[in-house]
């Protein structure tokens, strides 16, 4: 029961921060190091609930994405939405098999994701306070460029602790998108980039669990869902009223308690 506990207590962490821009990564290790699940269950646990995360995105977002639709004008625009998601995340891929053994092996630790926190804190308070004219109001008016550009952006956060979502939403805004356009987008990036890192950590380590590690991965995944479908709608409504500051404060914070910590 101690591993099912604790897999909540994951779960719960990956939902809240997956689509929120302080790194979901990041307060997955930090968390870790205290519940101290066992290697490699653990690497492959954070990686696969995220995509219990990402899943409530096609679900909150469904009439958005659902390409089966009668409207051939609304058929089309989907499908183009997808293709352009699709060539977003080609960079990650490319780049991720390439350099994620690496990364992996020498980046994913406490001290790396406190710097990595308080320097992507202060880039969103840096964007913020010099935003440039908006010009991309909704996703439909992305072009291929703008999502490959964003792809590449989004590459940075395979450095823990930047997080993905805030890469690519800073990304989005330096290019022109709005919040809601840059956090839309973001949340759609994550669905095949999530799928693929899933699947192959999975294909991976599925051999190598045990009935209770299953059991844990399993509630971890519904719980992470439940929680982020949540978020996404509680995140959406406030950045039509605010902007991102506060998360970029809370950001240096707690990479300042990381690198305390770090320290001792």
């Amino acid at each position: 029961m101690e591993l099912i506990f604790k897999s909540i207590i994951m779960g719960i962490v990956e939902g809240i921060t997956e689509f929120l821009p302080i790194s979901s990564t990041g307060h997955l290790i930090i968390v870790d190091h205290y519940l101290k699940l066992d290697k490699p269950f653990s690497d492959m646990f954070e990686i696969v609930i995220q995509l219990g995360a990402v899943l409530s995105v096609i679900v909150y977002f469904h009439s958005r994405l659902n390409p089966f639709v009668h409207e051939p004008e609304k058929r089309k625009e989907t499908l183009e939405l997808w293709k352009k998601t699709i060539a977003g995340v080609i960079p990650a891929l490319l780049i991720g098999g390439i350099l994620g053994k690496k990364i992996s092996e020498h980046l994913f630790n406490p001290l790396v994701v406190s710097i990595a926190l308080i320097a992507g804190g202060v880039i969103l308070i840096a964007i913020e306070s010099f935003r440039k004219k908006e010009k991309v109001f909704t996703v439909t008016e992305i072009t291929y460029g703008f999502a490959i550009a964003v792809g590449l952006i989004q590459c940075i956060a395979m450095v823990p602790g930047t997080s993905r979502s805030a890469a690519t939403i800073i990304g989005a805004m330096l290019l022109g998108a709005t919040r809601g356009t840059a956090a839309e987008f973001s949340f759609f990036l994550a669905i095949p980039t999530m799928f693929a890192a899933s699947a192959y950590s999975l294909w991976k380590h599925a051999s190598q669990m045990n009935i209770l590690e299953t059991q844990a991965l399993a509630v971890g995944f519904v719980v992470s869902f439940l929680v982020a479908w949540a978020v996404i709608a509680v995140f959406m409504n406030y950045i039509k009223k605010h902007d991102f500051k506060p998360f970029g404060y809370y950001r240096i914070v707690l990479g300042i308690l990381v690198l305390i910590f770090c320290l001792k």
